[in-house]
C-alpha cells in the first residue's frame, strides 16, 4: 500500500495518494452523501427515523457489500476502499456511517468469513446489495465486555436449536431481515460453549424488543432482541458448535477498523466545519483563525487526524494481507475513537455559542463521536487488548 501522504488544498488537512479505486469508491460515497444523507441528517437525527430506504439505495451503489466478493453480488473491494466509504459518510452523518459499517464488517463479515458454501449463496446476494438489511448479536444486559458468561441459550431438539434468551444494542434490531446471534450451547464461561446461528425475521419466537433513546448516532436503530421458544434450523449453525466465540472475536478486530474509520470520519467532519467556521468568524476585525487561541486548537486536531488515519491504513493493510491484526486494530480504534471526542469537543469550542445550538453540525459531531469510544469494545477493553499483544 503507497502511504505516501500529501497536501488537501480543499479540505485543509492532509490525504492518503489514494488508488484508483479508493478515489472512486470515495467519490461515489462523498457524492451519495451530500446528495442524499446531508439534507436530512438533522430530520433523521431529531426523529430518530432510521431510512431503510436509503440504504436500499446505498446497496445498489455496491456500499453495502463493499468486502463481498463479487461472484456473491458485492463490490469485492479491500479494507482500504472500506474505510474510505465508511470515513467518507461519516463525515457527513455518524449514524449512517455507523449503520453502513454494522451491516457490512458484522453481520455480512460474519457469514462471509465462516459460512459454507450453500450458507453464503443463500444470505450473502441478499445482504451485499441490501436487500436485506443485517443484524449482529452477541452483548447482553449482564454481559457486556463478558461476553463469555451470556445467558442466551441454544438447545438442540431434534434439527433445530431452541433459543431462549436476549440481545441488547443491536444495531438494526428491529429492522434487520437477518441476524447473526451468538449463543451458548455449553457451559457458561466456557469460550467452546459459544456458537454462532443466522436467524431470519419471520422465525416464530424472534422478535425486536425496546429501542433505545440514545445521546448520539440517532438515526442508527438500536435495539434488544428477544428469543422465546425460537426455533431455528440447525443448518443456520455457522461452522461447528462451540466456534462462536473465536468467530466472534476474529469480528470484532475487522469490526475495530469500522468503528475507527467511522471515528475518522466524525473527527473529519468536525475539523473542516471549524476550519470553516474559524475563517468566516470575524472578533477584533479579524478572523478567529488568527488568533493563537484558536489556531494552535486546529494544529492539535490535524495532527490527531492524521495519526489515526495512519494507524487506521496500517490496520487495513494488515487485514488486506490476511496478517494478524488485532494489535493494529485495537490501537486504532482506541485512539481514532478518543480523538474524534476530543477532536468534536474543540470544534464545539470553536463556534462557541454556536456550537452549542442544532443550527450548526458540530454538536451532533460531538454527540455521535462518544459512542465510538463505547462500542464493539470499550476504550479500556481497547487497553486490555493491546496491552495484551504487547506483553506477549
Amino acid at each position: 500500500m503507497n502511504t505516501m501522504l500529501t497536501d488537501s488544498p480543499v479540505e485543509g488537512a492532509y490525504n492518503f495518494d489514494l488508488t484508483e479505486n479508493q478515489r472512486m469508491i470515495g467519490q461515489m460515497a462523498k457524492d451519495f452523501a451530500e446528495r442524499y444523507i446531508r439534507p436530512n441528517v438533522m430530520k433523521w437525527d431529531e426523529e430518530q427515523y432510521f431510512p431503510v430506504e436509503l440504504f436500499k439505495q446505498l446497496g445498489e451503489q455496491g456500499m453495502m457489500g463493499v468486502l463481498v466478493p463479487e461472484e456473491y453480488g458485492g463490490s469485492g473491494f479491500g479494507y482500504a476502499e472500506y474505510v474510505t466509504v465508511i470515513s467518507e459518510i461519516a463525515k457527513v452523518c455518524g449514524s449512517i456511517g455507523l449503520s453502513v459499517a454494522a451491516h457490512n464488517s458484522l453481520c455480512t463479515g460474519h457469514i462471509m468469513n465462516f459460512a459454507n458454501e450453500e450458507q453464503k449463496q443463500r444470505w450473502l446476494p441478499k445482504l451485499a446489495t441490501a436487500e436485506w438489511i443485517g443484524a449482529w448479536g452477541l452483548t447482553e444486559a449482564n454481559t457486556g465486555s463478558d461476553a463469555m458468561r451470556m445467558a442466551t441459550t441454544a438447545v438442540l431438539d431434534g434439527d433445530h436449536y431452541i433459543i431462549n434468551g436476549s440481545k441488547n444494542w443491536i444495531t438494526h434490531g428491529k429492522s434487520g431481515d437477518v441476524a447473526v446471534v451468538m449463543v451458548r450451547t455449553g457451559s457458561k464461561g466456557d469460550s467452546k460453549g459459544i456458537s454462532a446461528i443466522v436467524i431470519e425475521k419471520g422465525t416464530p419466537g424472534f422478535s425486536a424488543g425496546k429501542k433505545e433513546n440514545k445521546l448520539g448516532m440517532r438515526a442508527s436503530e438500536t435495539t434488544e432482541l428477544i428469543f422465546d421458544n425460537c426455533r431455528v434450523p440447525k443448518e443456520n449453525l455457522l461452522g461447528n458448535e462451540g466456534d462462536g466465540f473465536a468467530q466472534a472475536m476474529k469480528i470484532l478486530d475487522g469490526g475495530r477498523i469500522s468503528i475507527a474509520a467511522l471515528s475518522l470520519g466524525i473527527a473529519k467532519g468536525a475539523f473542516e466545519a471549524a476550519v470553516n467556521y474559524s475563517k468566516e468568524r470575524h472578533q477584533f476585525g479579524q478572523p478567529i483563525s488568527s488568533f493563537q487561541g484558536i489556531s494552535f486548537k486546529l494544529a492539535d486536531m490535524a495532527t490527531q487526524i492524521e495519526a489515526a488515519e495512519l494507524l487506521i491504513m496500517q490496520a487495513a493493510d494488515f487485514k488486506n494481507r490476511h496478517l494478524p491484526v488485532t494489535k493494529q486494530s485495537a490501537m486504532a480504534k482506541y485512539y481514532a475513537s478518543e480523538v474524534a471526542v476530543s477532536v468534536a469537543n474543540d470544534a464545539v469550542q470553536i463556534f462557541g455559542g454556536y456550537g452549542y445550538t442544532k443550527d450548526f453540525p458540530v454538536e451532533k459531531f460531538y454527540r455521535d463521536a462518544k459512542l465510538c469510544t463505547i462500542g464493539e469494545g470499550t476504550s479500556e477493553i481497547q487497553k486490555i487488548v493491546i496491552s495484551r499483544e504487547v506483553l506477549k
